[in-house]
């Protein structure tokens, strides 16, 4: 997917990509921010476990969207652009992928799923 979006100029998104989405009740999945891989890799660059998955995406070429409300959160996501993950790195968290999806499919948001307006949907 990512290389048929090089080449045709699309620029991915990554909705929740300091994996909020792996925290949905009925999931096997656990926080991504408590992965060993993780941890050990943002304790090599200095970094918290949030900011090396937000720069795994950038580097990735993907558009990350972190939501957060609280002030420091937001500062320490945009600080992740004075360092590099390295090629092993790199290979080490994409082999964190179970190829699970951890979220609902996006076709099942729906107000008869939910039991609420969802305005976009």
């Amino acid at each position: 997917m990512q290389a048929f979006g090089a080449r045709h100029g699309i620029l991915t998104q990554a909705w929740s990509p300091i994996g909020g989405i792996t925290f949905y009740r009925d999931s096997e999945h656990t926080s991504t921010l408590r992965d060993p891989v993780i941890g050990e890799i943002a304790r090599a660059h200095g970094k918290s476990p949030a900011q090396v998955m937000l720069r795994w995406h950038v580097q990735q070429g993907r558009s990350a969207i972190p939501k957060s409300t609280k002030p420091a959160r937001i500062a320490e996501n945009f600080d992740v652009f004075d360092f590099e993950l390295t090629d092993e790195q790199l290979a080490a968290i994409d082999g964190l992928d179970t190829g699970r999806r951890g979220g609902p499919d996006p076709a099942d948001v729906t107000l008869a799923t939910f039991g609420r307006d969802i305005p976009e949907a």
